[in-house]
C-alpha cells in the first residue's frame, strides 16, 4: 500500500497527515515531507496525525524519531496524534509512547 502525505500549517504550528502504511518502503516519503516543512518553514509545533496509518514498522518509527530530533533541536515541539490501535500498540512495546507526546484526536490547528 503506498502512503499518501500531506502538510497544513498555520502561524508556525504544522499537522502533517500520513494515510496508508508506513513501512520500509513508503518511510521515506514521510521523510522527505518533514525534512522540506523544515527547511522551508519557520514551524515551532509539529503534530503527525496517525489516523490514517494501518501499518508502522521499525523504519516508520525510526522516521517519527528522526524528525522529533530535528524538530527538538530547533525548540520546538514534535506530537503524534489519533494513531489507530495497531500503531499504538507498537507504540507502547517499544516504549516509544513514553518518548512521543501522543494525543488521542489531531488537534485544530487554531488551537494549537
Amino acid at each position: 500500500m503506498e502512503l499518501q502525505v500531506s502538510t497544513v500549517s498555520q502561524a508556525g504550528h504544522a499537522v502533517v497527515t500520513a494515510v496508508g502504511e508506513l513501512d520500509l518502503y513508503t518511510a521515506p516519503r514521510l521523510q522527505q515531507a518533514l525534512v522540506a516543512l523544515l527547511r522551508e518553514q519557520e514551524v515551532d509545533r509539529v503534530v503527525i496525525d496517525l489516523s490514517g496509518v494501518e501499518f508502522c514498522d521499525s523504519t516508520g518509527m525510526n522516521v517519527l524519531l528522526s524528525g522529533m530530533k530535528r524538530v527538538k533541536e530547533r525548540g520546538g515541539v514534535f506530537e503524534l496524534a489519533a494513531p489507530r490501535p495497531a500503531v499504538l500498540r507498537i507504540l507502547q512495546v517499544t516504549g516509544l509512547d513514553t518518548v512521543f507526546t501522543v494525543h488521542d484526536a489531531i488537534p485544530a490547528l487554531d488551537a494549537m
